[in-house]
């Protein structure tokens, strides 16, 4: 079993927002993806969806992008983006998968084989180009959800088992390491943090390390619209 990621498909199925007015590049960006994940990924794999998948606003907008996935192979697991408005409601999102390979986390985690996935939307930290003293509260919110979800994977987690965060936001800012998402990666074990968020010329490196810590880079557009093998 192989495990597979990327983040920020931005689909618009039954939306009106092409992604191709961000640049060329984005030009029938889903079907390159497509393309790759079929190449890559075996029915047995797991693939790590790192948020806002849909620009949907309605839940079966959203769900209708989600649906584009299905016939693609894998185990699909996904966690919230903060585009993703069509995901309101933990309990809704998952009553309407379209089918048994389909896993939605939102401050909790997963188990296949010897590798638990914890996940949660987080959101952007202290040192980012974007944080204002409003993000503050939300950012400790976020930070506790993420608690949550790691508290959930220690508790199912095993001697050997491989731990992955899966998160919207990146968790730290090339500016300022230490962040309460870092520090609870750090004290959960985990080996490697999974995100996206970042698109454009926005600079991150695709793969970083940090204090035993793997960090993962998987925006679709930062990875020329190809999955990033993570295990």
């Amino acid at each position: 079993m192989k495990v597979w990621a990327i983040s920020d498909l931005h689909l618009s199925g039954l939306s009106n927002k092409p992604m191709d007015v961000f640049g060329e590049g984005w030009e029938g960006h889903f079907e390159k993806i497509k393309r790759d994940w079929a190449e890559k990924v075996k029915e047995d794999d797991l693939v790590l969806v790192g948020g806002d998948t849909s620009w949907g606003m309605k839940l079966d907008e959203g769900m209708y992008d989600v649906a584009s996935l299905a016939l693609l192979p894998g185990k699909k697991i996904f966690v919230r983006g903060n585009h993703d408005f069509w995901w309101n409601g933990i309990t809704r999102v998952r009553e309407r998968r379209p089918d048994d390979s389909f896993f939605f986390l939102q401050n909790d985690c997963v188990k296949f084989g010897n590798v638990v996935v914890a996940g949660s939307r987080g959101w952007t930290v202290p040192g980012s180009t974007d944080f204002t003293e409003h993000d503050e509260l939300l950012y400790r919110r976020e930070a506790e959800r993420f608690r949550l979800a790691l508290t959930e994977a220690e508790r199912v987690k095993e001697e050997g088992d491989i731990l992955i965060a899966l998160i919207h936001f990146p968790p730290m800012s090339l500016k300022q390491g230490d962040t309460l998402f870092t520090e609870l990666f750090e004290k959960y074990g985990v080996n490697k943090a999974v995100f996206g968020h970042l698109h454009g010329a926005a600079y991150f490196p695709l793969r970083s390390e940090r204090n035993g810590i793997e960090y993962i880079l998987t925006s679709c557009d930062k990875t020329r619209f190809s999955l990033t093998e993570i295990v």
